[in-house]
């Protein structure tokens, strides 16, 4: 497969995925808003989900503190944040453009679709009483064109590049994720309610909550949430669960060998290794800030790799 090509269907995942996962924690937390955030200290929970985005330094040049409308827009229908949801749908319509033989009539008009209809909004589509309804549209559109991949394509390389890239996205949103609410971890916070409300936030924020639920049987404690975010392979959205699928496909892609490629699929063998070797206890002493920077980093070094390896890099 041309280097280009890989490149635009690895980005599509990416963009899709992102789009996605901005409107899940976006919905999580306004919905976990009043509970999360006591009287005075609201502008701490729109800092930690920006920072989760990625973005928190952009959005402090141009906007400075958060409040909750700017921080909504930014995350929504900001075209000056690369990582908005109109800026994602962006993105994806255009690597989807460039490869459109490669994909499917359904992914196709998955992203099409989306990308038309954000461009009919108005600039209150996703303010006030509207935002949740756009969330939830927004992550409807994202499961449809997952669900449309996956249901739809052949399991060739044009998939396995879709595949890697929404992988790589969804490992990178779920590390983020910890790493913003970090504080919620630290040693002697189980008891605290405000954590408690920001446990839950975390777990719908990657559709999480009922699967805890189901898998553990008991009520929220940091070291599980943990856990089963960061080590579990049952759930689709664990740290671990993400890069034992990258590995997977990496196998595949890498079977030319090359010195280059082989390390790549050993990047992304030794980041899942670091993450199902973690003791929760231990973690919860006071290790889970210096492994969580250690994945985030990886993860960007990982897909710098990818992209050397396999796009136009």
């Amino acid at each position: 497969m041309l280097a280009r090509t890989a490149d635009s269907l690895f980005w599509l995942g990416r963009y899709m995925e992102r789009a996605g996962n901005v409107a899940r924690a976006l919905n999580a937390s306004l919905r976990m808003a009043a509970l999360a955030a006591p009287r005075g200290t609201e502008a701490a929970e729109w800092t930690a989900l920006i920072a989760a985005t990625g973005t928190a330094g952009h959005y402090q040049e141009l906007y400075g503190e958060p409040t909750p409308d700017q921080a909504a827009r930014w995350l929504t229908l900001d075209t000056l944040n690369p990582s908005s949801v109109a800026a994602c749908f962006e993105a994806a319509r255009r690597n989807a453009r460039a490869v459109r033989t490669a994909l499917t009539v359904d992914m196709w008009e998955a992203v099409n679709d989306a990308w038309i209809d954000i461009r009919k909004l108005d600039s209150e589509a996703a303010a006030g009483d509207r935002l949740m309804g756009f969330l939830d549209w927004v992550m409807s559109r994202a499961v449809l064109f997952n669900g449309a991949a996956m249901d739809t394509m052949l399991r060739d390389d044009a998939w396995r590049f879709v595949r890697l890239g929404t992988m790589l996205e969804r490992a990178d949103n779920t590390a983020r994720l910890l790493a913003s609410r970090g504080n919620a971890f630290a040693p002697g916070t189980e008891a605290d309610a405000a954590n408690h409300a920001q446990w839950q936030t975390m777990l719908r924020s990657v559709s999480a909550l009922r699967a805890y639920q189901h898998m553990f049987r008991d009520r929220l404690r940091p070291a599980r949430v943990v856990e089963l975010l960061l080590m579990r392979t049952e759930h689709p959205r664990s740290v671990s669960a993400c890069y034992e699928e990258v590995n997977a496909i990496l196998s595949v892609l890498a079977m030319s060998d090359g010195e280059d490629r082989v390390a790549c699929r050993r990047l992304a063998a030794a980041l899942r290794g670091r993450c199902v070797a973690q003791s929760p206890a231990r973690l919860m002493e006071g290790g889970l800030p210096d492994l969580l920077s250690e994945v985030v980093d990886g993860n960007g070094r990982l897909g710098t790799s990818i992209g050397k390896c396999f796009l136009i890099g």
